[in-house]
């Protein structure tokens, strides 16, 4: 049986990052991912679906301390489904994403547009590569937009 959730999007506003009774910390992420399509009559229809992320242990750190509003992040993890008694009683169930990896897609000290950690740039600068992988240099080539409906007429482009 397989259960894997593989994602990119950027954070809708910053981590919150709290600690579990034993010390745990524990970050939640709100991750929106979007798509674009045409519709029967022939309008562009955006989509913005939102993901619950909830990262766990030192990662869970590196992301509140890393990331902000607008981070553009992959998550790779799995799909749980959590379940609990409000103070009416109630059963209440929440299903998110257990992030097994988050990788850092922005450049360093860049921000999505409408990020709100002005402060975000300093930070990075003064960590230096604390706590981070690598990132190749691919020669600082743009990508383009990770969201189709930011891409405009590139997707046109694709020869597929």
């Amino acid at each position: 049986m397989l259960n894997k959730v593989m994602l990119i999007g950027r954070l809708g506003q910053d981590p919150e990052l709290k600690y579990t009774t034993s010390g745990m910390p524990v970050t939640n992420l709100s991750v929106a991912t979007d798509e674009s399509y045409t519709d029967k009559e022939g309008n562009k229809v955006d989509k913005t679906e939102w993901h619950r992320v909830v990262v766990y242990q030192r990662q869970a750190e590196n992301c509140a301390n890393y990331l902000g509003k607008g981070s553009l992040v992959f998550v790779e993890g799995s799909l749980q489904t959590r379940k609990w008694t409000d103070q009416q009683g109630q059963d209440r169930y929440v299903t998110e994403i257990k992030a097994q990896r988050v990788q850092f897609l922005d450049r360093r000290g860049e921000r999505g547009e409408g990020g709100s950690r002005g402060e975000g740039g300093d930070r990075m600068k003064k960590a230096g590569n604390f706590n981070r992988r690598p990132q190749p240099n691919y020669g600082e080539e743009d990508m383009g937009s990770p969201f189709p409906s930011e891409a405009g007429s590139e997707m046109d482009k694709v020869p597929f």
